[in-house]
């Protein structure tokens, strides 16, 4: 392995250039994530499966999440970001095509494989690449997370509008946004792989997950990821059933996605209270929000209202949470702490969908979705705690 070291990014053109690029990426990327977040469950319930079955499709995504994210710390030693948010918008492309081919059992897991892996490589390896060219790392995350609110925004809204026309339509459209976000990002710095763990001799002695502020960071990404694998699988069969058109629904996970981006923007401020009031406000209000999505599925206004609500906790808890993990590690340990906080979430992402798989066998939708917004809020207990001293 090569252990040349790439020169980095100097004075303000290059940085901006260098966000401008990245920021283009990110809302063509989650463009095409949005469209599948809605379109995968609703060709589920199309094509007659199951909503449990709908649920363990989801948690296949998840589960490609974790297995990529496991090993993002070592690849990122060894190869620069750049390279994996190049594969990481191809292999989206691919799973929107996959999706628009057919809607076979084995060609929808394949597809969602593709995306859990390519969400993988995308978030950790952007998450690295802005706190790498950014003052400090809550503005930098602030400012990736913002351009990925914008594609969450606009991908759900009009693929639900597009339904209404073409099942395929929205798809090929995700496809070519995502294809044609490897322009901009081929033009990104070229930053060094991070250095070997044995040329890192501050913290060794201490487990990245044991470290406090890392740790707070991982349980407020188990928030956001639990409050996005609901929003992507469960919201949109709760409203469906409770009688919502495909168009509706698509506005009501864009209000989600567009609270998101409220979220974010107010991440500085909230970061600058301490840890503790970030994932306290975060968690509630994700949580809160979520379970009361539930039982207001059948009435729009106030579905949109409790949906805004969650989604500017997720907004908090994505940006804050990272970013806290980012300034408590080492320089160089950036990747493996990133990398480390994106697993948890996507653990949740997986738990999430499987557990809820498991409610709707024994309850209605709206049940199990109340359930999963009040389990979210389950990390705020943390926060409630005294502080140890040392």
């Amino acid at each position: 392995m090569s252990t040349a070291r790439d020169p980095e990014p100097s004075g303000p053109r290059s940085e901006g250039f260098d966000r401008t690029m990245s920021a283009t990426a990110g809302v063509l990327f989650s463009y095409a994530l949005g469209t599948l977040s809605v379109l995968v469950p609703l060709i589920a319930v199309r094509a007659g499966y199951r909503p449990a079955e709908i649920g363990l499709l989801v948690a296949v995504a998840a589960l490609a999440q974790i297995g990529t994210r496991l090993g993002m710390g070592a690849l990122m030693r060894s190869f620069p970001d750049k390279w994996f948010l190049i594969g990481s918008v191809l292999m989206i492309a691919g799973s929107c095509i996959l999706m628009a081919l057919s809607h076979l059992l084995w060609v929808l897991i394949i597809a969602q494989l593709l995306q859990g892996a390519s969400r993988a490589l995308f978030f950790t390896s952007s998450q690295t690449h802005a706190v790498r060219t950014a003052p400090s790392a809550v503005n930098g995350l602030r400012n990736i997370n913002l351009a990925i609110g914008v594609g969450a925004l606009l991908g759900p809204a009009v693929a639900g509008y597009l339904w209404e026309f073409s099942a395929h339509l929205p798809l090929v459209l995700g496809a070519a946004g995502s294809a044609l976000a490897v322009i901009p990002l081929t033009l990104l710095t070229k930053f060094p792989p991070f250095a070997a763990k044995t040329s890192i001799g501050e913290h060794r002695g201490t487990r990245l997950w044991r470290r406090s502020g890392v740790q707070t960071a991982c349980w407020m990404n188990v928030s956001a990821g639990g409050w996005k694998s609901v929003l992507d699988s469960y919201i949109p069969v709760a409203l469906s059933l409770a009688g919502q058109s495909a168009a509706v629904i698509g506005v009501l996970v864009s209000i989600a996605n567009a609270a998101v981006l409220l979220g974010s923007a107010a991440g500085g401020w909230i970061h600058s209270k301490g840890i503790k009031p970030s994932l306290v406000v975060g968690v509630l209000t994700t949580g809160v929000g979520l379970a009361a999505a539930g039982p207001l599925a059948p009435l729009a206004v106030a579905a949109a209202a409790a949906l805004a609500l969650s989604g500017i906790g997720a907004g908090i808890l994505q940006t804050v949470g990272p970013a806290i993990a980012a300034e408590h590690v080492h320089p160089e340990e950036r990747g493996d702490a990133l990398a480390l906080t994106g697993t948890y979430r996507a653990v949740a992402l997986f738990v999430a969908p499987f557990g809820m798989a498991g409610l709707v066998t024994l309850a209605p939708v709206a049940v199990a979705v109340v359930t999963a917004g009040l389990l979210i809020t389950a990390p705020a207990a943390a926060g409630w705690r005294p502080k140890r001293t040392t």
